[in-house]
């Protein structure tokens, strides 16, 4: 056998070498690179040989033309080779595996006025062997990130980055997910005859943590009970902790379950399910998430709970509970991550899967940078890196974070609702002594100026809406926002149901000016049982809340 000589590596870009795969005419080789090629075999794994076809096909597809622009808006998209092109952007095409060739078919449609190209790529060989197919589908982007402040990455330099479209990788994760959601949805429609309701369910702060761990616990749960006898009796059902109408004010959300591909509407929420039905009946079997005790308002289920994950090192549970997994400050999301890589971990290579854990990981920890982040959290969310796709870690938290602050979009209403608290206080019988006085009280957290909420003419009669719409006798709405001096600024707005309740509440305030030191704040159209107010001192929302709790409502007579 003849030896190979191995030439030494050149790494300027002055190689012929380089000029020669850099541009499609063959003139740019020189006569000396062409001598040697003739007298070197040269050889060039399939996958290089697949890379360059598929850029000829794709390049014949952005050049098809179609007549009616208005009736497929996809031949606004133009694709790309993979490889830096001469517009300057990036693009991606499939990398199948190295010892076969591919078949190419694409496919043009319109869906729901979304362009849409899907791409198939099967590998098929001559040898006996697994057939891996992956597909690509381009959309027209729905929204934009140019005023989120992304910083720089190193997937968007490699992954490109197109204003108008996204090419989108299909997740099998994602698939099978969704198509779970939609058996337990149709289960739930059913009332689960023959079983018993499995309910995974967290607190009820729901953040982007909880929804992504008390989803993809469930989908666990499931996974692993599959074909056995306890998972024949069980219908285990991610139940989440808030109302539906309640996910239109989190925008960040909402994102990221549409750039996972989830389907919202097979989601199901805790005013969509009677929880106390199943339980008076005793089906209900509770797993409980990122807590060791179920939310003061659904403390009557505590008898149904039979599994706690992730409480913290310490907390006292239910007694009865045998299977208790306890956390050190680690991310619920991270628990259960480490549980997909031991027992199936080809889930986690897909985008929407990896995304939707990685999220979590992110939101819980500061972006990796918080006390409580912990070596398993920067562990797992390296693991899990593909998630974040183009934006990398720090653009993906980015995101989330501005769609969690960002309320351009909100009404009055939803803004206050948002981040919203409720108390109902128990005062003295009436003057008969056959009742008790019943009070609501509840404090709504903005990140707004007072000013800039009661911009719009019918602010005022939407907050009063509000107050109504929830039965609050007294509603605070506590700001905070840095003015344009970067200064942290504090304001507070009240809403009383009596003039009268506001007397009392403003004698009140003074009595503990010392921890609560307030400057009046003169708001034009404001009406008498309305005030606004500036704290002098930074006063945290937690000392806020507990003076309103302190504070003795005496309903109206």
């Amino acid at each position: 056998m003849a030896r190979t000589i191995q030439e030494p590596y050149i790494r300027a870009r002055e190689n012929p070498f380089f000029n020669g795969i850099r541009g499609s005419d063959s003139t740019m080789m020189t006569d000396d690179f062409k001598d040697s090629v003739r007298t070197r075999n040269i050889s060039r794994s399939s996958s290089d040989l697949t890379n360059t076809r598929l850029g000829r096909a794709i390049s014949d597809l952005a050049e098809i033309d179609v007549d009616d622009s208005s009736k497929n808006s996809a031949t606004d998209i133009v694709l790309e080779p993979y490889g830096r092109s001469s517009s300057g952007k990036w693009s991606k095409v499939t990398r199948p595996s190295a010892f076969s060739l591919p078949v190419v078919q694409f496919d043009l449609s319109n869906d729901t006025g979304e362009a849409k190209n899907s791409r198939k790529a099967s590998t098929s060989s001559g040898l006996a062997g697994p057939t891996v197919e992956k597909s690509y589908s381009v959309y027209k982007k729905r929204q934009n990130h140019f005023q989120i402040p992304l910083p720089h990455s190193a997937a968007a330099f490699y992954n490109g980055y197109s204003p108008q479209m996204e090419i989108v990788e299909s997740c099998e994760g994602i698939d099978r997910l969704n198509l779970y959601l939609k058996a337990t949805r149709d289960d739930v429609n059913a009332g689960i005859p023959g079983r018993f309701l499995h309910a995974v369910m967290g607190q009820d702060n729901c953040d982007v943590g909880s929804i992504a761990s008390t989803i993809m616990y469930a989908f666990y749960l499931n996974e692993t009970l599959k074909g056995t006898l306890k998972g024949n009796q069980l219908c285990t059902v991610p139940v989440i902790n808030m109302k539906r109408a309640e996910l239109a004010v989190h925008a960040e959300l909402q994102w990221l379950l549409d750039s996972c591909y989830i389907d919202q509407s097979f989601l199901i929420f805790v005013d969509e399910i009677d929880l106390s039905y199943y339980d008076l009946f005793g089906s209900l079997k509770l797993v409980l998430l990122n807590g060791s005790k179920l939310p003061p308002k659904q403390e009557g289920l505590q008898s149904a709970v039979v599994e706690i994950f992730n409480c913290r090192m310490g907390d006292s549970v239910y007694s009865w509970v045998e299977n208790v997994t306890m956390a050190q400050e680690c991310s619920c999301c991270t628990l259960i991550a480490e549980k997909f890589a031991l027992t199936s971990p080809e889930i986690l290579a897909g985008q929407g899967f990896s995304r939707l854990l990685l999220s979590g990981i992110l939101c819980d920890s500061g972006n990796l940078t918080n006390l409580q982040c912990t070596s398993k959290d920067k562990y797992m969310a390296t693991l899990l890196i593909n998630g974040a796709g183009r934006f990398g870690c720090d653009g993906l938290y980015q995101i989330l974070r501005f769609k969690m602050h960002d309320v351009s979009d909100l009404k009055v209403g939803d803004l206050l609702r948002k981040d919203f608290k409720k108390w109902t206080k128990f005062g003295k019988p009436d003057g008969g002594g056959l009742r008790m006085m019943v009070s609501h009280v509840g404090m709504s957290s903005i990140g707004i100026s007072v000013g800039q909420l009661l911009h719009e003419d019918m602010s005022t009669q939407e907050i009063i809406s509000f107050q109504q719409s929830e039965k609050l006798q007294l509603l605070l709405v506590v700001s905070g926002y840095y003015d344009s001096k970067k200064n942290f600024k504090r304001e507070i707005l009240v809403a009383a149901e009596s003039t009268e309740l506001m007397k009392n509440l403003l004698d009140f305030f003074n009595l503990n000016s010392s921890q609560l030191p307030l400057k009046v704040l003169h708001k034009p159209g404001l009406r008498a049982d309305m005030r606004a107010f500036e704290i002098d001192e930074v006063t945290s929302r937690r000392t806020i809340g507990r003076l309103l709790e302190e504070f003795g409502v005496t309903p109206k007579r």
